[in-house]
């Protein structure tokens, strides 16, 4: 049976569109809407694969932050299990910041910053090798993770927000932080 992508696309298809940082994509559901309401793909292997983006799904993950203002972040997992991740918000807004941590990359260092929301619906495709974080911009907030490894607490690494490395700026100051982000070393000392 031929799978190509020439086959309709049931629900709409997914726009990609490249950010500053070189192959991280926002990624937007296309809506078919009528008198119901609307119908979208939020996810589809063909079409990431067709961009040349990794398809891999081996986890989902949710996380339900209770107050406007919590942080998580800024996390990534080492070698061998550097993940793909693709973040939504379901409930609230958040804004989600993301570092590329690749050496060679033209953008190492550099960070790209998007607010994600049950509202715009927009996604975020966040390659190996980048470090992702998030605030909440409302309480009640719900965040939905497809990875493409699973989770190695041996390899799973981070660093401070707030690092002068990166001079990442948020929206509003930060209410809710664990031990483990407030602590972690700057990222030059990781």
């Amino acid at each position: 049976m031929d799978r190509g992508l020439s086959r309709p696309a049931a629900g709409g298809s997914l726009i990609f569109e490249e950010t500053n940082l070189k192959g991280a994509y926002l990624v937007h559901p296309e809506l078919r809407t009528d008198e119901r309401g609307f119908f979208a793909r939020t996810w589809c292997q063909e079409e990431f694969e067709a961009h040349g983006l990794n398809p891999r799904l081996v986890q989902c993950n949710i996380s339900f932050n209770s107050r406007q203002g919590t942080l998580r972040g800024m996390h990534y997992q080492e070698a061998p299990y550097e993940e793909t991740k693709l973040v939504r918000c379901t409930m609230g807004a958040i804004c989600d910041v993301i570092v590329d941590l690749r050496k060679e990359s033209p953008t190492f260092r550099k960070h790209f910053v998007a607010t994600l929301s049950a509202e715009n619906r927009a996604m975020l495709y966040i390659p190996e090798r980048f470090a992702h974080g998030f605030i909440t911009l409302a309480p009640n907030t719900e965040v939905f993770y497809q990875m493409s490894e699973f989770y190695s607490q041996e390899s799973a690494r981070g660093f401070r927000w707030n690092d002068p490395y990166f001079d990442i700026k948020l929206p509003l100051p930060v209410a809710v932080i664990s031990e483990r982000d407030r602590t972690y070393p700057d990222f030059q000392q990781t």
